[in-house]
């Protein structure tokens, strides 16, 4: 069972303390309050009276241009949350259909409203999984959750193959274009090039090839080889991430520009 919230958790603080542990998720991040009022559709001077309540009330260690670091209980809260929201994420998407693209907003608006038992009875409905619908780990129920051994695809050298695992839930505007070009979580995936100068990547799906924005492609993570749980995170001169020999496909035409949205964590 989950546990329940105190009632002077609010959704001001659900929602500050889960944005904040997960700039901390993705490799190199780090919150901001610039970047908290973008995502919360708020003024940086809004947030920055925010995160001092969260400091007073022991949620947070923050003073002004300084860093935002959780707490033990602003960490606890912040895992249950996103526990939560990954959850439901995956609850619309297996028993609604709701697309990858939408789940990340729905979740945002029920993840304060659903009460811990249904949540459990959403998680028991969809087999308790261990990742949602974008390949983001579910926190289990005692806060833990495995490490995560992915890199992005725009880090790999060229003729690398490996396999998609997680997919930032950012921009939806990204998650379509994704979704037009065919990449899913688990999908196999080869770098053919990279045009450092016009900032595209070309990459490989079997037979057929496309081609994405360098900032685009920055929303995709992947482990090495074929999809199966790494043991390590591997170096850069791991055998595991070496080109593997194939035939050349041909390039498959593609429609449109690449939408240019910085990718970041969801």
């Amino acid at each position: 069972m989950g546990q329940m919230r105190s009632p002077a958790v609010t959704r001001m603080v659900e929602d500050h303390l889960m944005l904040i542990w997960k700039a901390y998720e993705w490799p190199g991040g780090e919150p901001s309050t610039t970047e908290l009022a973008a995502r919360l559709r708020v003024t940086p001077s809004t947030v920055s009276a925010n995160l001092k309540k969260l400091a007073r009330d022991g949620f947070i260690e923050y003073e002004p241009y300084g860093s935002i670091v959780l707490t033990d209980e602003g960490h606890r809260i912040a895992v249950a949350t996103v526990r939560r929201h990954r959850i439901i994420e995956t609850f619309l998407a297996q028993q609604l259909g709701l697309s990858w693209d939408l789940v990340h907003d729905e979740a945002d608006r029920l993840e304060h409203a659903v009460s811990d038992l249904v949540l459990d009875r959403m998680n028991d409905a969809i087999g308790a999984p261990t990742v949602d619908p974008h390949g983001d780990p579910i926190p289990a129920a005692d806060g833990t959750m495995p490490p995560d051994l992915s890199r992005a695809i725009t880090e790999l050298p060229v003729g690398a193959s490996c396999t998609v695992t997680r997919v930032s839930d950012r921009s939806p505007e990204v998650l379509r274009l994704l979704t037009e070009r065919g990449v899913t979580v688990g999908a196999t995936v080869e770098v053919r090039a990279v045009n450092l100068p016009a900032e595209m990547i070309e990459l490989s799906f079997g037979a057929r090839r496309i081609e994405l924005s360098l900032a685009a492609a920055a929303a995709i993570r992947v482990s090495p080889g074929p999809p199966e749980p790494a043991a390590s995170p591997p170096p850069s001169s791991d055998p595991a991430w070496a080109p593997e020999p194939g035939p050349e496909p041909g390039p498959e035409p593609h429609p449109g520009s690449d939408p240019d949205p910085d990718p970041g964590p969801a």
